[in-house]
């Protein structure tokens, strides 16, 4: 019998930790919060997970001695899943607070939601949001499975990522006007700006969707 997958959700002192543990646990897996690069690519699957700015979450996965870590992670083709400011550090780059370099795990840049034209665009976005079907589909081979087009997730940001290759993107999602990237499915990269552990039943479902990519890709490793 195979032992449930481990999974390391990343702390690197930005993030709302313990509701994702609980999401985890509730799916059928064994989280472990931790900041040890070796736990990190040791484990079968990973959570990058994050809320603050994106130049403070690099600085301190750089002190850590994470940044290595994830990338190998990712390079592993094992299960990895971000989280809000978790998502937006996979990408490329980041305008918040300056010019900052991200992982590059998928290419493009992080930017602020803008005015448009005489229209003030209400900054952060906070509350609940729908996402939507993209014309890349994918939706049922991905952690949306069984979610239905036009669902309301639980959003908390600024600023929002702009992948480079429209296939990556998953879900997007209308915010005053701006129709920008809410999930990301890319290879072994799954990854959300809104909070699944703070999106009741669907959010939750989520997580047990991506559990099962979890287990299997364990099982394959077997």
């Amino acid at each position: 019998m195979i032992e449930n997958p481990k999974v390391a959700i990343v702390d690197f002192g930005l993030g709302n930790l313990f509701s994702i543990k609980l999401a985890c646990e509730a799916s059928g897996l064994t989280p472990k919060i931790t900041s040890d690069p070796y736990e990190t690519t040791g484990a079968d699957a990973l959570i990058l997970p994050g809320v603050g700015a994106f130049g403070d979450a690099m600085e301190s996965l750089e002190r850590l001695g994470l940044i290595s870590a994830i990338m190998e992670f990712a390079a592993s083709g094992k299960p990895l899943l971000g989280i809000c400011l978790g998502m937006q550090l996979l990408m490329s780059e980041s305008e918040e607070f300056g010019s900052h370099k991200g992982l590059g795990i998928i290419s493009g840049p992080v930017v602020r939601f803008r005015d448009i034209g005489n229209k003030k665009i209400k900054v952060p976005q906070v509350g609940w949001n729908r996402i939507f079907k993209t014309d890349s589909g994918g939706w049922d081979s991905s952690s949306l499975k069984g979610i239905g087009d036009g669902t309301y997730m639980y959003f908390v940001h600024s600023y929002y990522a702009v992948p480079s290759l429209s296939e990556a993107v998953l879900c997007e999602t209308d915010y005053e006007g701006h129709r920008y990237c809410s999930g990301i499915s890319w290879r072994n990269i799954s990854a959300f700006q809104f909070h699944p552990e703070k999106s009741s039943k669907m959010g939750v479902m989520i997580y047990r969707n991506w559990a099962e990519t979890v287990i299997n890709n364990k099982r394959s490793m077997v």
